[in-house]
C-alpha cells in the first residue's frame, strides 16, 4: 500500500512562502516555499490559497492521487507526499495539508522550460509534438498525454515541462512529470459545483504539446501504445484514493474515482478496438 501521507502534525512554521497567481484568473494563489538546509534540497506547496477564506483548495491532495495513478500505470514522475503541517503566512498560523517533494536534478544539471528549450532547437514549421518525436520523446509524452485525459490536467502549460540539461556529461533529459495539481476536480469548490460537474466534458485545457482538448490529444498516441499500458481495475481506481478519508471529503472522493473509472473506460474501449 503506498505510503506517501504524513498525517502526525508537523511544525513547519519556518517556511518562507512566495506567491504564485492562479494561472485561471481566480481571486486565489498557489504559495510555495523550499527547504535547502539537508542533504536534498526540498520543495513545498499549498493548494489554492485565498487571503480572506485561508486554504480553499485541495490541489496538494491532487498531487498525491495522481502519483499514485501514475505509478500503477508505470509512467514515471515526481514524487510528492502529502504532510499535515502547521505553518505561517503573513502572521496567520494556518493547519493544513501540503505537498512536499525532493529536487529531481541531477548536481550537474541545469533545467529550462521545455518551451523555451523548443523556441531555441526547433526545425522550421515543426509543431512541440513533432519536435518531442524527432528528439526520441515519443514514450514520456504519450504517458503525459494518456494521464492528462485520465485526470483531465487543465495546466500542461510550457514550463510545466522542464529539460534537464549537463553540460559536462553532454546528457539531455526530460524531467519527471510534476504539478498535476489543477486537475480532477479542482474547480468544485462546493457541494452545488461538485453535483453538476459531468466528468466527461471535453472541457478547453492549457496543453503546449498537443491541442486544447484532452479527448483530440489522445488521437496522437499509437494504438500499440495504448495497448501495452498497464491495465487499470476497479480496485486500482479505489486503492489511489486510500487514506484520504478525513482530509477530502467523501463526496469528492466518491466524484474523483468516478471521473478515474469513467475516463479509463473511453481509454480502454480505444485500445480495446480492432
Amino acid at each position: 500500500m503506498f505510503n506517501d501521507i504524513i498525517y502526525e502534525l508537523q511544525n513547519l512554521e519556518y517556511l518562507k512562502w512566495s506567491k504564485t497567481r492562479n494561472s485561471s484568473g481566480t481571486a486565489g494563489s498557489f504559495l510555495k516555499a523550499y527547504d535547502d538546509s539537508g542533504n536534498i534540497k526540498k520543495y513545498y506547496k499549498l493548494s489554492d490559497y485565498d487571503t480572506i477564506k485561508g486554504i480553499v483548495g485541495h490541489e496538494c491532495v491532487n498531487e498525491v492521487i495522481v502519483g499514485r495513478l501514475m505509478d500503477i500505470l508505470g509512467i514515471e514522475h515526481l514524487s510528492y507526499r502529502l504532510i499535515h503541517a502547521q505553518i505561517s503566512i503573513e502572521d496567520r498560523e494556518i493547519e493544513t495539508y501540503l505537498c512536499e517533494s525532493d529536487d529531481f536534478k541531477a548536481i550537474d544539471e541545469a533545467k529550462i522550460a521545455f518551451e523555451d528549450f523548443y523556441v531555441a532547437e526547433r526545425n522550421d514549421k515543426e509543431s512541440p509534438f513533432e519536435f518531442c518525436k524527432r528528439m526520441g520523446w515519443e514514450k514520456y509524452i504519450y504517458g503525459m498525454l494518456v494521464i492528462d485525459f485520465l485526470i483531465m490536467n487543465r495546466d500542461r502549460h510550457g514550463a510545466n515541462i522542464e529539460v534537464l540539461r549537463d553540460r559536462k556529461n553532454k546528457s539531455l533529459r526530460l524531467a519527471p512529470l510534476f504539478d498535476q495539481g489543477l486537475s480532477l476536480v479542482c474547480r468544485c469548490h462546493s457541494k452545488e459545483d461538485l453535483k453538476e460537474f459531468d466528468v466527461m466534458k471535453d472541457q478547453k485545457v492549457q496543453a503546449f504539446i498537443g491541442g486544447n482538448s484532452t479527448f483530440d490529444n489522445l488521437k496522437l498516441i499509437p494504438k500499440k501504445y495504448l495497448k501495452n499500458l498497464s491495465g487499470l481495475s476497479d480496485h486500482d481506481i479505489d486503492d489511489i484514493t486510500y487514506g484520504l478519508e478525513g482530509i477530502l471529503e467523501k463526496e469528492y472522493i466518491e466524484k474523483i474515482r468516478e471521473m478515474i473509472k469513467r475516463r479509463w473506460k473511453y481509454l480502454d474501449d480505444i485500445r480495446n478496438k480492432r
